[in-house]
């Protein structure tokens, strides 16, 4: 029974010690990501903006037209927003009208309009402007506040840099979720045609050189 009790004794004051220095790792903030992923990765978010206008069988009023591009010209457009138009009419004059305002700032409507509060009454329609912003909330990250790394982990940092810079420099942050699409021609293809034509063009003394008098 002695001899039982002396070895059971050590085996408890291990583990209470293992135990201990568990939660003093912890409390030190020790990182456990053993991978090269990173935790931390852009978050998207999407914000919708909205204005209603009067809008009526010729389209919209010059007024409603001026408000319209006033509206964008504080929106201040830029790549990557999407314009919707919501009409209980389905106006294609209405349409055409938002669409020629939003084409002198270099903008496309979408063919769906997003879900938005509230409902537009027939003789009204809603634009709408989607903007999406990208960031890495988590960063910076100093939670590991020690150099001692038991885990072989990376740092708790790690990764901020390089996906805060990538979130801040993304033309369109709805990139980060899903790629552009390609139009199928590719650089190669558009630098081919200069290099046909030039192979194709007739060489200019084909039909004989061009007799000039030099006299006076």
């Amino acid at each position: 029974m002695i001899l039982k009790n002396l070895i059971a004794a050590p085996r408890s004051t291990g583990a209470a010690c293992a135990l201990s220095l568990a939660v003093l790792l912890g409390g030190c903030g020790i990182s456990t990501n053993r991978t090269v992923e990173s935790t931390h990765q852009p978050v998207v978010e999407k914000t919708n903006y909205t204005l209603d206008l009067a809008s009526g069988p010729g389209g919209l009023s010059y007024s409603e037209q001026r408000r319209l591009a006033d509206w964008f010209k504080t929106m201040d457009l830029r790549y990557g927003d999407r314009i919707a138009v919501e009409d209980p009419l389905d106006s294609s004059q209405t349409r055409a009208s938002i669409e020629d305002i939003a084409g002198r700032h270099g903008m496309m409507l979408s063919d769906t309009a997003p879900v938005t509060a509230g409902y537009v009454n027939a003789g009204n329609v809603r634009v709408v402007v989607t903007r999406s912003k990208a960031s890495v909330p988590s960063c910076p990250n100093w939670r590991s506040k020690s150099d001692f790394n038991p885990n072989n982990a990376t740092s708790s940092n790690y990764g901020c840099a390089t996906n805060s810079n990538l979130a801040a420099m993304v033309a369109n942050p709805e990139h980060l979720i899903k790629g552009a699409e390609g139009t199928g021609e590719t650089t190669i293809m558009s630098s081919n045609k200069a290099i046909d034509s030039y192979r194709t063009q007739a060489p200019t003394g084909e039909k004989g050189l061009k007799t000039n008098s030099t006299g006076n």
